[in-house]
């Protein structure tokens, strides 16, 4: 087990890797981090906003207050960093913001025109009933979801599971929005930043924070094939560990192994 032992913050993604997607953390998932938050740093990253990680994994996570200085979130693909400061009282609670890309109006007017030239162009049909937002201003961060940013978790794992109805739309994106970064993630999800906002730049931003090599980080996630927006992390040289969703046999059998590690 040299990989996982060597490691000193273990980077998670959230959606299809400590949760199904939009669902909430469930609690043997949260057992298991808190567990592991007392041997270790831990950075959760994920195209949601700050606003979905407090519904989707803060307001589930029940670890005492003083494991959370060992936890770094990282939403909208690293678009912004938050760390835990008990001395700080914002709206994110404790949570202090310690950068933030946001994008101007003139580049998401952008963004948006490009998604509705391109969703057509790469085959997308708008289905009868849209969930939420189809198209959806995270501020430093625009996602397309592909039935509605809140559809129910049995239509989404239906909708584009080989990711390829994402991907044909993405290259399209790329080439409208050259000054942009453009990644699939999640279960329907395309997410677009500015150019070089990715999870390779927030966890980069984190590294330096910490003073920590590439060699002393692991990232655990579902998106590492190419065009993933997991991937952006093989470019760090940080250790990387596939999985495909967070049951026990993936995400929840590989914290099982790392802390059965280190009794």
């Amino acid at each position: 087990m040299v990989l996982m032992e060597s490691a000193e913050l273990i980077a998670f993604d959230l959606d299809q890797t400590l949760t199904e997607s939009k669902s909430p953390l469930d609690g043997e998932m949260s057992s298991l981090l808190c567990s592991l938050l007392k041997i270790k740093k831990i950075a959760v990253t994920s195209g949601a906003s700050f606003s979905q990680f407090e519904n989707q994994f803060l307001g589930n996570l029940s670890c005492p207050p003083e494991n959370f200085k060992n936890l770094y979130l990282l939403p909208t693909n690293g678009a912004s960093l938050y760390e835990y400061d008990p001395s700080f009282i914002g709206a994110g609670g404790n949570w202090r913001q310690i950068y933030h890309e946001e994008l101007a109006e003139n580049e998401k007017k952008d963004i948006f025109d490009a998604f509705e030239k391109s969703l057509a162009e790469g085959g997308y049909r708008k289905p009868d009933k849209i969930y939420g937002a189809l198209i959806e201003d995270r501020d430093s961060q625009v996602t397309f979801s592909g039935l509605g940013s809140e559809a129910p978790l049995s239509l989404k794992r239906e909708w584009d599971p080989d990711f390829k109805k994402r991907e044909k739309i993405a290259v399209i994106l790329r080439g409208r929005l050259p000054s942009f970064a453009v990644s699939v993630g999640g279960a329907t999800s395309i997410d677009v930043t500015k150019k070089g906002i990715d999870k390779a730049y927030g966890l980069k931003k984190l590294t330096e924070r910490l003073n920590l090599e590439p060699e002393r980080v692991l990232f655990v996630g579902d998106a590492l094939f190419p065009g993933g927006n997991d991937s952006s992390v093989v470019s760090l040289g940080v250790k990387t560990v596939s999985v495909s969703d967070p049951g026990i046999g993936d995400t929840k059998g590989f914290i099982r192994n790392l802390l059965a590690n280190k009794q």
